[in-house]
């Protein structure tokens, strides 16, 4: 199983680690700073720089949920590795840094709107967040709302639960397609200060201002109880 370092700072850009396997379109790490696709945050891309100068491009990063390695997808054309290389593991830190305000910020709009997430994506410029309602929210006042929480600045944390706490609390969860994975014997739980908390593996900043202002987009209707809410940094 990989060792999963961003699990608990996710500031962290770099890390040494070492080739565990390396198959066809596939290398696996002993230890990675790079996030795995899931709970609608893309995989991170960034590069391994080996001993000896080789540069291997990542594309992406996916887990493997039977073995727990990270699968470090390399660009087409990148240099082969083999096991018991060492390497520096670098993430592409602007990009992912974007995700981190963007996953953040979805966080502060799912506890403006009243009603459980059907579904979400966090994208580097724009995201959104899918809701079980009927009618659509005020869009300007929900901007307001928004840069109202970003602006106070609330701190952001992060603990462990266990599975049987989650159990206990199914209030927690908002999320009506995806379910915290259980099974590992504890749960990560985000905590905006004063505004939200809720399981979530993703990766986020240390307090809601380090968004920056951002702008809600179109509210969309994609069935009689579904609406979709975009929204966009405004940088």
């Amino acid at each position: 199983m990989t060792e999963e370092l961003f699990r608990e700072d996710s500031y962290l850009q770099s890390c040494e680690a070492t080739v565990t396997a390396a198959g066809e379109g596939d290398i696996v790490l002993d230890r990675t700073v790079f996030y795995p696709m899931g709970g609608g945050q893309p995989g991170d891309t960034g590069l391994l720089r080996a001993a000896d100068g080789r540069e291997v491009a990542i594309a992406n990063c996916y887990k493997d949920r039977d073995s727990g390695d990270h699968l470090h997808i390399p660009a087409e054309g990148a240099p082969a590795l083999a096991v018991g290389d060492t390497v520096t593991a670098e993430v592409d830190w602007q990009r992912r840094h974007r995700l981190m305000r963007m996953h953040t910020c979805l966080h502060l709009l799912c506890a403006l709107v009243d009603a459980p997430v059907t579904g979400g994506s966090v994208g580097e410029a724009r995201s959104r967040l899918d809701f079980d309602l009927e009618s659509s929210p005020d869009k300007e006042a929900l901007g307001a709302e928004l840069n109202r929480l970003i602006a106070e600045d609330h701190p952001v944390s992060f603990t462990w639960i266990s599975d049987e706490e989650l159990d206990a609390n199914p209030d927690l969860v908002r999320t009506m397609s995806v379910q915290p994975p259980r099974g590992a014997g504890k749960v990560r739980v985000i905590d905006v200060d004063g505004v939200d908390l809720q399981p979530c593996g993703g990766t986020h900043v240390k307090a809601t201002g380090e968004i920056g202002r951002v702008r809600v987009g179109k509210i969309e209707k994609k069935g009689r109880m579904n609406r979709r809410i975009n929204v966009h940094l405004e940088e």
